[in-house]
């Protein structure tokens, strides 16, 4: 089947096409694969594999299934999905190639000439150029006999990297497809060959673990025309409106978001929506090459204090949060957020479900700051968690919040702690900021 970092949710598909592929080991015959089928519907199985293996799946038992793409007319089509290997007999130039939806035992050596995929083949020069600018001692082709051929373990790299490329474009195509904003989610690696999550899911919102209630329909609304001049719902919840003119956030650090819900009668362009709409920017995750892992870039300009993302996942009680938090140490990560705005009853896990905010890494000199929000859920154990922008982040820059949210200058040192979840082993920073803690925690 597929790897673990291929492994993706990719929708449903027909039921008969799953049984005939999955089972005929199991003798399962055509009455009982009938039997599926009652009053015309078709019997789907959700699907965690890629495409590309449901589809080598298919012309492997020569079958056709529409839902997946594979008709009686592209059947036998063949398509190079990447290039694998690379020899040169009796001058004649060839390349192994990888035939898209068909499976490895098809691959065939093809002449150069035969080939129309000008981006595949400098993607295949730019692999073993990269390959052996890595340090590796070894030449990268071997000659005997008149003929060339590539060394093995240069080709596994190239091979690798193809699949690393295909298994990343499945994620963000996934990513982009889950996510409910206007910005778009680019996927980057350009440093090992690490490929996507395994265990990772995209949620847009919070998602509440079994026995936690989110009550998301708000119990008051403005009658407000014009919210930016009127008593609107910050001022019944005795707070100033948090945004200016340009919906640039104006409250200090500590001070509560309180945004116009469902209930209220203005409309889409109140300018008292912000965190409601999502992030507006398109950003990247990518690979970072100081060893933090993945992180998080903007790949447009964000002005400052302007609303970025927000931080969501898993909602829990601050009990499971310890056990879960014991866990996390022992793997050197943390995901786990405090919703310690009034109280300390729950935390944010984003380990496992998140959004783009799972991937953005601390630094002791953020440029990312964080805000409690209400809108249609007033509980106050309960806020929505805010990243807006401290100052102008240019377009390629790393985007990083403080996970102690101690080191921006616009914080006291007694204000409201928005820290992740108590730690009980030190992880040391490696943000390189020169007010650096040393420590994550």
């Amino acid at each position: 089947m597929v790897s673990d970092n291929e492994a993706l949710p990719c929708g449903e598909f027909s039921g008969l096409c799953m049984l005939k592929i999955y089972f005929p080991m199991r003798k399962i015959n055509e009455a009982k694969i009938s039997a599926v089928f009652q009053n015309g519907k078709a019997w789907c199985v959700p699907c965690l594999v890629s495409l590309d293996t449901l589809q080598e799946l298919c012309r492997k038992e020569k079958l056709t299934c529409k839902s997946i793409g594979i008709t009686k007319r592209n059947l036998n089509n063949y398509e190079v999905e990447y290039l694998c290997d690379y020899k040169v007999v009796k001058g004649v130039e060839y390349y192994l190639v990888k035939w898209k939806g068909w499976p490895d035992s098809t691959n065939t050596w093809e002449p150069l000439w035969n080939l129309r995929c000008p981006q595949l083949l400098q993607q295949f020069s730019d692999d073993k150029n990269t390959y052996l600018s890595q340090g590796r001692k070894r030449k990268a082709i071997t000659s005997k006999d008149n003929n060339k051929s590539l060394q093995p373990a240069v080709a596994e790299y190239i091979v690798q990297k193809a699949r690393q490329r295909i298994a990343l474009q499945r994620w963000q195509d996934y990513l982009n497809r889950r996510k409910n904003h206007k910005g778009m989610i680019f996927v980057e690696n350009t440093v090992d060959l690490e490929g996507p999550p395994s265990d990772f899911y995209y949620i847009n919102e919070y998602r509440p673990a079994p026995g936690i209630t989110l009550n998301s329909e708000a119990t008051f609304g403005c009658s407000c025309t014009n919210c930016f001049f009127e008593k609107c719902c910050p001022a019944e919840a005795g707070v100033v409106l948090a945004y200016n003119k340009n919906r640039q956030i104006k409250i200090q650090p500590g001070t509560p978001i309180y945004e116009c819900n469902s209930r209220c009668r203005c409309g889409p362009d109140c300018p008292n929506r912000i965190v409601q709409k999502g992030t507006q920017y398109s950003l990247c995750i990518f690979r970072t090459s100081n060893g933090c892992g993945w992180g998080v870039k903007t790949l447009v300009k964000i002005k400052r204090m302007s609303f970025v993302m927000e931080y969501v996942g898993e909602v829990i009680t601050s009990e499971e949060a310890e056990r879960r938090g014991q866990l996390y140490d022992n793997k050197g990560i943390t995901y786990l957020f405090d919703l310690d705005y009034e109280s300390d009853e729950f935390t944010v896990d984003a380990a496992r479900y998140g959004n783009v905010s799972h991937f953005v890494n601390h630094s002791c000199d953020p440029n990312l700051q964080v805000f409690s929000v209400f809108i249609d859920n007033l509980d106050t154990r309960l806020p929505r968690i805010a990243l807006f922008s401290t100052r102008t982040i240019k377009a390629g820059e790393e985007l990083t919040f403080d996970y102690q949210m101690k080191g921006s200058g616009e914080l006291s040192s007694d204000s409201i702690d928005y820290s992740p979840a108590r730690k009980r082993v030190r992880t040391q920073c490696k943000c390189g900021a020169e007010t650096c803690r040393g420590y994550l925690n």
